[in-house]
């Protein structure tokens, strides 16, 4: 592990989430995630005379957001196969509220402000937000050319979007130097 050595401790909790992206036949992308919540000791629910043995999933969801070239939402569907209530599955439905909405800056926020509390399931929620990240990525992959993207104002969309981006860094020194902003008090 190439983190320090941690203090004694033991596990509580174990989520995985695996996220993967398709290029279909047709033409358009699919995100896939799943996600699943374990304990490593039995775990007794509310909603359950019997505890879930360690180790069984006490959450076991799925999404499929399928999105066009330009990243626009043409398709969710969800699938919650382990919940902790019955009524929890209910929720596969409401993530219909981001179909027709594109993946670009904001997405975080418009998932959050359409899903968050009782209006959807927080898992199913939460691993849309990743699945954004999931999207560009896998299709920005096929299309290397898109990051070199320029916006309106003739500045690279990629300046300012991350760390590594930042513009008084060394990448954009190396892309862009004509936005390369040396970092104050150099």
């Amino acid at each position: 592990m190439p983190l320090y050595e941690p203090s004694s401790r033991r596990e509580i909790h174990h989520r995985v989430i695996d996220m993967r992206a398709y290029l279909r036949d047709d033409g358009l992308y699919d995100v896939e995630a799943h996600l699943i919540d374990r304990k490593p000791f039995p775990f007794q629910r509310p909603s359950s005379p019997d505890p879930i043995p360690a180790g069984q999933a006490l959450h076991d969801l799925w999404i499929r957001m399928t999105v066009d070239k330009d990243y626009v939402v043409q398709e969710i569907a969800a699938a919650s196969d382990v919940t902790p209530w019955s009524l929890c599955k209910q929720a596969e439905d409401t993530l219909s509220v981001l179909v027709g909405e594109r993946i670009a800056r904001g997405w975080s926020a418009k998932v959050k402000e359409r899903l968050r509390g009782a209006a959807s399931c927080t898992h199913l929620m939460e691993m849309l937000i990743p699945m954004g990240t999931t999207a560009l990525q896998g299709i920005r992959g096929l299309n290397p050319e898109r990051v070199r993207t320029i916006g309106a104002d003739g500045t690279p969309t990629k300046i300012d979007s991350c760390f590594a981006y930042g513009r008084q860094r060394e990448v954009v020194k190396l892309l862009w130097p004509e936005h390369h902003r040396p970092p104050e008090g150099s």
